[in-house]
């Protein structure tokens, strides 16, 4: 939000510059990100000044220009300068660029230098009005009166003032400041709190009167709930024009673009105030009556930017007597009742609409304005009337016209301000600084919260209806504090600690940093996507969800896109794959930690047990696509298949002291891969998935290459290395003994199967179990393959006999053709 520093001015007197100004408002929670000076003609003039023509002569080598000299009143004399205006003569003051001036073309700027125009020295301009940006008029060069004396600034001559902006970022609780007033008010807080006394000026309405008892319209609100106060008013015999110069360089130093004065008197109105006004052509009001209330749904509106929308039955709209939109409430205007040049007759509309209404109505809608924006977020119920009536005002003073009738007003149901009691101590221990009561209570009063009862140990307040974040007494607290200042609670010299036990979250932490070392190690890339992603991934998905398996969606979604928190990590991570391969980076090692959410629809939920339907489980998932190694003289490029991804997966569990021996990787269905593996352990935990993605996945990104794709339950994972520790232990002194089996096998046994009956056969002595070699094809029975293993033993006491090699290689094969059906080669 863009503050002016001259419209601030306007509402408060401070002598700050905008630099402190600036710090100031960030301390009371109004950050400032930049300051920036505004000038009302760009350049400000700088190195233009008033001019007296002492003498005018015919160019000798030109037939349209003249050779002058002109006084600029800087005591060095007379300069010569060539101009070809046609208006130019002796005894003229005048306009001149001297020579280092800079002017401006729209964005283009040129320097004023030292030339030679037809053979003739010439050492600055004579300036006509659009060349400095005072004018449009380029017949002439600009003749002034000649009082003026030489040497006069320009910008003196034509009284040009800079403004400041300063770019104010508000946090979504600050509604009330989303406005000059708003930031007068806690600069005023500000300031009191630091001895100086500026308080706020408010504009004077009580010049408002009805100049006719009739002629006002009708207004009828059918839905209070979402509108629990319509304000309005009816001015007819108006005269649509040009704002004046004040008003349109107070919006353009803000950055908003002057209409005309209707228009631009709600906006004054809007960034002045806060409050949202919208003006209606009274001659498009059909049966000059107003209408709050719903219209069906699916009915066409043609908005203000010329879209037609399909209105919800859901959307508040401002209808005439015939029920015809005219305006989505607190949103957007209709593009057949608004303001143009030939209005005669206004009705002025000043409201509160329910916040949570207006919220929705702008999502569906993908509608995003300066009205919405505070609507949405809370404006001040009883500030309507009010800023109705400045608003009203100023029309007569800038179109004329005549109010006819009284304010029409309809509030049932009057909002109070808020009581809140606040007891000292409970203050001093939240701040951790005694603050004294009389100061506490001095600060509320600055910021206008009304005392009703003081005690030594409480104050009881009403807080005003325009802060509607501030409901709990802390919520008083962190409002005391921010003007008090944070800079003012010095930090305690003393350290309060506690050894305690190491818990889940510390060991967790722990070994994240230990495994995000590794990974990134190894070649992979961290990233960090958005938990909140787009429901129709698991909306075309249906067999990602079931009856007790669904997304968790947000009641107010940003967007379509954003409106479900994720059920797994995958589709966040096709993003990023997707993003990187338009880029060219198709090779692509991933990982992430994060939570994957989901609701199980069939428990109820309730304010006593509010998360029992919900699940929320931690996940490490990682990506490998493209190719893990490059090619290069001595190597051939090796793509990325799912043994890789394995052996990332176990090298993972390896490192939280789950080794080979102790996880299994079992074939499973996934509805997210095509061939999944489940990684478990021995005693069958499920630690999670791996496996390639699925083609109808990667079709939904436009993703044209395999994606391996792993995500593994990281606190299933942390529990199991809490139990484990990782150690190491001196190289043995004994040789170990290789031995390779050839086994014809089933065409349907997996190396998985073989593994674990080797590895079930031997505990003691066995070191590894590898796969060397895969051959199926000729010289085999239809449905067989042959696996070329090798085995490692090694006894770390003692050189192993071959009486004990024997017996353990007898025992294993003995169990690969018991269990597995397997013949030696």
């Amino acid at each position: 939000m863009n503050i002016s520093y001259n419209w601030l001015k306007r509402y408060i007197d401070f002598n700050l510059s905008p630099e402190e100004l600036s710090a100031v408002l960030t301390s009371v929670g109004l950050e400032t990100g930049s300051v920036e000076e505004v000038e009302s003609v760009k350049g400000g003039l700088r190195g233009i000044v008033i001019g007296k023509v002492l003498t005018c002569e015919e160019h000798p080598n030109s037939d349209h220009l003249h050779i002058t000299t002109v006084d600029l009143g800087d005591g060095n004399g007379p300069v010569q300068i060539v101009c070809g205006a046609p208006n130019v003569a002796a005894g003229q003051t005048v306009v001149v660029a001297t020579v280092g001036t800079v002017l401006y073309d729209g964005d283009k700027e040129f320097q004023i230098k030292k030339s030679k125009i037809r053979g003739v020295e010439s050492f600055g301009m004579i300036c006509a009005e659009d060349e400095i940006g005072v004018g449009t008029s380029h017949d002439g060069i600009i003749v002034l009166d000649s009082e003026v004396a030489p040497g006069t600034p320009a910008s003196e001559y034509y009284g040009l003032t800079s403004d400041y902006v300063l770019e104010v970022d508000l946090t979504p609780n600050r509604a009330d400041a989303a406005s000059h007033f708003g930031v007068a008010r806690d600069l005023a807080a500000w300031l009191a709190c630091h001895a100086v006394e500026s308080p706020l000026k408010r504009p004077d309405v009580s010049g408002f009167a009805p100049d006719c008892p009739e002629g006002g319209i009708a207004v009828e609100v059918a839905d209070t709930a979402a509108c629990p106060r319509y304000s309005g008013v009816t001015i007819r015999n108006i005269k649509v024009a040009e704002s004046p110069e004040w008003l349109k360089k107070l919006l353009i130093s803000i950055g908003q673009r002057p209409i005309n004065n209707i228009v631009d008197i709600t906006n004054f109105i809007l960034f002045g105030m806060g409050q949202p006004l919208h003006c209606f052509d009274l001659n498009h009001v059909g049966g000059e009556k107003i209408v709050v209330t719903p219209c069906a749904d699916q009915t066409p509106f043609v908005t203000l930017d010329g879209v037609e929308r399909k209105l919800s039955s859901a959307d508040l709209m401002i209808c005439d007597s015939e029920k015809r939109p005219m305006c989505l409430a607190g949103v957007y205007g209709g593009l057949n009742s608004g303001v143009t040049d030939q209005t005669t007759s206004i009705f002025l509309e000043s409201a509160y609409f329910n916040p949570t209404s207006i919220r929705k109505s702008a999502r569906r809608h993908g509608l995003n304005t300066d009205a919405s924006f505070r609507y949405e977020r809370g404006t001040d119920p009883n500030a309507t009337v009010y800023c109705l009536k400045l608003a009203a005002l100023l029309v007569k003073e800038l179109a004329g016209g005549e109010i006819c009738g009284d304010i029409i007003d309809i509030y049932p149901n009057p909002v109070k301000p808020f009581p809140v009691e606040l007891k000292y101590d409970y203050a001093a221990r939240l701040i951790g600084k005694h603050i004294p009561n009389n100061q506490v209570n001095s600060i509320a009063r600055s910021l206008e919260m009304e005392i009703t009862a003081v005690t030594d140990e409480s104050v009881s307040l009403l807080v005003p209806t325009y802060r509607v974040d501030v409901q709990r007494p802390c919520d008083v607290v962190e409002d005391i504090l921010r003007i008090y200042g944070y800079n003012n609670i010095e930090i305690s010299s003393e350290l309060h600690a506690s050894l305690s036990a190491k818990t889940e979250t510390d060991l967790s932490n722990q070994l994240r940093e230990l495994i995000s070392n590794q990974l990134t190690a190894c070649g992979f890339n961290e990233i960090l996507n958005n938990s909140l992603t787009a429901a129709s991934y698991y909306g075309e998905n249906s067999e990602l969800t079931d009856a007790s398996h669904q997304p968790v969606s947000l009641l107010n979604p940003l967007s379509n896109d954003l409106s479900v928190m994720r059920m797994d990590m995958l589709f966040g991570g096709l993003e990023t794959i997707e993003h990187n391969a338009n880029r060219k980076l198709p090779d692509l090692m991933l990982y992430e930690f994060g939570n994957v959410y989901s609701i199980d629809p069939s428990v109820e939920y309730t304010q006593e047990k509010p998360v029992a339907a919900f699940t929320e489980t931690e996940k490490l998932a990682i990506w490998l696509t493209g190719l893990v190694r490059q090619p290069n003289w001595l190597l051939p490029a090796e793509k990325s298949t799912i043994f890789h991804l394995k052996a990332v997966v176990a090298n993972v569990l390896a490192r939280l002291g789950l080794s080979a021996k102790d996880i299994d990787f079992v074939p499973a269905e996934s509805p997210l891969m095509s061939q999944a593996l489940s990684v478990v352990t021995r005693s069958g935990k499920q630690l999670g998935l791996c496996g390639t993605v699925a083609k109808r996945h990667l079709k939904h990104f436009e993703i044209k290459q395999e994606v391996l794709y792993a995500e593994l339950d990281w606190r299933v994972m942390v529990r199991l290395a809490a139990k484990r520790s990782v150690t190491y232990t001196p190289l043995p002194r004994t040789q170990p003994v290789k031995r390779d089996l050839a086994l014809l096998l089933d065409a349907g046994v997996t190396m998985a199967q073989v593994e674990k009956v080797v590895r079930g056969s031997e505990k003691k002595l066995l070191r590894s179990v590898t796969l060397f070699d895969v051959y199926e094809g000729a010289n085999l029975q239809p449905g067989k393959k042959s696996y070329a293993i090798a085995i490692t033993l090694q006894d770390d006491e003692k050189t192993l006999n071959e009486h004990q090699i024997e017996a353990v290689m007898k025992k294993i094969t003995s169990n690969l053709s018991a269990q597995l059906g397997a013949q030696l080669r």
